[in-house]
């Protein structure tokens, strides 16, 4: 299963969530997500990671205030195309 993450602002929330999905049986960490460009080590919101199910990380998302950060999905790579190995003729070979 892939892992899911949500993204809180507040630590308190981050440590409830953890705690919950922890409590329900599952896998849960919270770690600091740091941001392009942001100076402020506080200003950094917090990521929950877990192998929960996403529904139930949106239920807590919604409950505290946080998003729910949902990659872009991987599609699955197209076969190789057969390319000819030579040009084409285009006039018939015995006209000549």
């Amino acid at each position: 299963m892939v892992p899911v993450r949500a993204i809180f602002f507040d630590e308190d929330d981050a440590r409830a969530v953890v705690a919950r999905l922890r409590a329900d049986g599952f896998e849960a960490s919270a770690e600091r997500e740091r941001l392009a460009g942001e100076d402020d080590d506080e200003g950094h919101p917090w990521a929950v990671v877990s192998d929960a199910p996403a529904f139930m990380l949106e239920v807590l998302v919604d409950t505290h205030d946080g998003w729910l950060d949902e990659g872009e999905e991987q599609e699955a790579p197209s076969p190789p195309l057969r390319l000819p190995m030579a040009p084409k003729r285009i006039k018939r070979p015995d006209l000549g």
